[in-house]
């Protein structure tokens, strides 16, 4: 029994490492996330110098662990840090509020539900009610807040 949960877990963390993105200098990815922090450094309070939208082009600059470098092709064209999990390989084009990628790509990707899917969800769960989530997925902390917290917890995480 024992030797079947260390093998389950020996291949849960094998198949994580190989399913993680990576990234090298001068690849082009794209934002995941629909907006995510461009930061001057690794840590997680460094100062924010920009901010990337959803579907955004990136050129990688450089990788660091789990933090890539990337400079933005378009507007300002900042450089910043971001974590490798707001970011693909795959292009994502989107027009408007229409996003054209498949509902597997963005749950790939860590977006959840498409609006596709969640309409659809809806539809066969009418007796739901997601007034809750809509709340919830509102709510915006702001970075001094976070560090507040972090710092008057005394957690794990804070460093620069």
């Amino acid at each position: 029994m024992k030797k079947r949960i260390l093998l389950a877990l020996f291949a849960l963390m094998s198949i994580s490492v190989f399913a993680a993105e990576k990234f090298k200098k001068g690849d082009t990815v794209y934002v995941t996330s629909k907006t995510v922090a461009m930061k001057s450094g690794t840590g997680t309070f460094s100062k924010t110098v920009d901010n990337a939208s959803y579907a955004e082009m990136l050129k990688v600059l450089s990788v660091k662990g789990n933090k890539v470098e990337v400079q933005k092709q378009t507007g300002s064209r900042a450089s910043g840090w971001i974590s490798n999990g707001s970011l693909t390989k795959k292009k994502i084009v989107a027009k408007g509020n229409n996003v054209t990628a498949s509902t597997e790509e963005l749950a790939l990707a860590g977006k959840g539900f498409s609006e596709e899917a969640e309409n659809a969800y809806k539809a066969s769960n009418a007796n739901l009610d997601f007034d809750a989530v809509d709340a919830i997925e509102a709510i915006v902390v702001s970075e001094a807040d976070m560090k507040d917290f972090i710092s008057e917890g005394h957690l794990a995480g804070g460093e620069e």
